[in-house]
């Protein structure tokens, strides 16, 4: 047959022998040992952070105490008394330490101790252009200020034609804030140049490719002379996608003529990456008989896929002519309704924001999933049965069948008088192919409004099930996150930055705050569909729709505070 003969033959995925069952597939349906799990366990040299190569030295760029959207400079340091500390090597200014529009000083010492008597010797002060405060983050996002406006939300998810003259059943308001990636492990990176000018960086990233091309663009080196080794990546999130500390490692090796490893601290991964977006949510609803008849929800978000980590200001406003598909994703209403509207905003904040597990499908779907609550509670009906009324598509109404089910929905939940007891329930549907449901209860201390999550059962459809174990892991790890996103995550901002610099002042959840959780997989023979990010479209809203059923308090402003919840209880008393 000629080349020119040949035809692409398109086959429904059961024909796929990768995909077909009963095929004597050693790996479908039956979990393996984790790849480098035992090393893991044993604590292996597997990271960027773990990397040694002979004659390594150790590098930091320092910054100005500002978010890195703002433009400065160092304006006057001490280069002598800097050069009068034992272990250094080298001071260093180059252009390519600029991070968004912060000018750097590099540092690169003999052993990691003296870079922060470095740091305070050259006691650096730094010029800062403009300023910023929580109140002008949340001024811009401000939903309800932007309806104002006219032009405003101009980009549709859902477009039909809505009665806007008629008052609302439902009217709700949620607000989320600014959250870190928070991994454990802080980036690292380690680069080396040959003699040949050829160069190796040793990175924890989620795109290699990608780490080798900016390193070959702001270097001005052939990206065949580079070799990206990629390690562990410690904890990604969507947070370890650009090249932030690879190229400072390249940038400080390339001075010092001698590998360089740098590795930022816990303050720097809150100081200078990108964060997930705040958003600010307006969701309205109109009931006729106990059915939804109109839906209109509108939100305001930042950036995420087009983040100004990387874009600069003039080629961000073009990329907004077609929108963010990440501020959008998980969006989109999957219920039964007559007239549905979505429209959202994206603003540029003077923080960066970017791709956050799942992107905006945990925020999105917590104030959809908070609004149908309302709207069960509204028209009196149970919140799984109202969820079943209205499913548009039959496997997200077999997930929450199967999560209500395992969880005993339908038993009541018992208060006394000194710990106040919910259930909550909420689903959804990630990337249009993957579908959860999460029932989440809750007790509440009565003295304090403190909120402990007490159990969480998952159902997921992700399609074919290759690795069982791995799937329950990923939903676990979504669960947590649902539940950090609505019980204390907040990236706290004062003074033009960041303010936060340990886990103390930016928490996230820990081990005795984790609940029991149940994991039911449903797998009814489709293709598979990804399982990675899946579960944060209904593990926050679940947590929310459990504290409204103990105290009768709707989460409007996350994440939830104990002082609320108590005057919420005493209000009710």
């Amino acid at each position: 047959m000629r080349q020119s003969e040949l035809k692409a033959v398109e086959r429904p995925p059961t024909q796929l022998r990768s995909l077909a069952r009963g095929q004597g597939l050693k790996h479908v349906g039956r979990s393996v040992r984790i790849e480098q799990g035992e090393a893991i366990v044993r604590g292996q040299p597997l990271f960027a952070a773990d990397v040694r190569q002979p004659g390594q030295l150790f590098g930091r760029v320092l910054r100005a105490p500002a978010s890195p959207e703002l433009r400065s400079m160092p304006k006057s340091f001490d280069e002598a008394a800097a050069r009068a500390v034992p272990g250094i090597v080298a001071l260093v200014r180059d252009d390519a330490l600029t991070l968004g529009a912060a000018a750097g000083i590099g540092i690169v010492a003999r052993t990691p101790s003296a870079l922060g008597r470095i740091e305070a010797a050259l006691a650096v002060q730094w010029q800062v252009e403009g300023t910023f405060g929580q109140a002008d983050i949340d001024r811009a996002i401000d939903i309800d200020r932007r309806l104002t406006q006219p032009g405003s939300l101009a980009k549709q998810v859902h477009d039909d034609r809505i009665d806007t003259a008629r008052a609302w059943d439902v009217d709700l308001r949620i607000d989320i804030p600014l959250a870190a990636h928070a991994p454990i492990e802080p980036r690292a990176a380690v680069a080396a140049f040959a003699a040949d000018g050829s160069l190796q960086v040793w990175v924890g990233s989620q795109d290699v490719f990608y780490q080798r091309d900016v390193l070959a663009r702001r270097l001005g080196l052939d990206a065949e002379r580079i070799v990206v080794h990629g390690q562990r990546v410690g904890g990604g999130f969507g947070g370890k996608t650009i090249c932030t500390v690879e190229l400072e490692a390249a940038v400080l090796a390339r001075t010092a003529k001698a590998p360089v490893k740098v590795q930022w601290t816990r303050a720097q991964e809150f100081a200078q990456a990108f964060h997930r977006p705040p958003s600010s949510h307006r969701l309205r609803a109109r009931l006729e008989g106990g059915r939804l008849v109109q839906w209109w929800h509108g939100l305001t978000s930042s950036h995420i896929l087009f983040t100004n980590a990387v874009l600069p200001a003039w080629l961000q406003r073009i990329t907004d002519v077609i929108g963010d598909d990440g501020v959008a994703r998980g969006a989109a209403l999957p219920y039964r309704v007559a007239a549905r509207r979505t429209e959202f905003d994206v603003v540029r904040l003077p923080v960066f924001t970017g791709p956050w597990r799942g992107l905006g499908a945990g925020p999105n779907v917590l104030a959809i999933e908070s609004a149908i609550d309302e709207c069960a509670h509204k028209a009196g009906v149970d919140p799984v049965r109202f969820r079943l009324d209205h499913a548009e598509d039959p496997r997200l109404a077999r997930v929450l069948a199967r999560a209500a089910s395992a969880a005993g929905w339908g038993t009541p939940s018992v208060s006394t008088s000194s710990v106040r007891r919910g259930r909550g329930v909420a689903c959804g549907i990630y990337k249009g192919m993957s579908y959860a449901a999460v029932v989440a209860d809750v007790a509440v201390d009565a003295a304090t409004g403190r909120v402990t999550v007490t159990r969480m059962v998952c159902a997921h459809d992700c399609g074919l099930v290759v690795n069982p174990d791995q799937v329950r892991a990923q939903c676990e790890g979504n669960l947590v996150w649902g539940l950090g996103m609505v019980l204390m995550e907040q990236l706290p901002l004062d003074d033009s930055r960041v303010s936060a610099l340990t886990f103390g002042e930016s928490p996230i959840p820990r081990m005795g705050e984790v609940p029991p959780m149940d994991i039911v997989l449903v797998d009814e023979g489709g293709p598979p569909t990804g399982a990675g990010e899946t579960a944060i479209v209904a593990s926050g809203a679940a947590i929310a729709n459990a504290v409204r059923a103990a105290t009768g308090l709707r989460l409007q402003s996350l994440p939830v505070r104990a002082p609320e919840v108590l005057r919420a209880l005493r209000a009710g008393a």
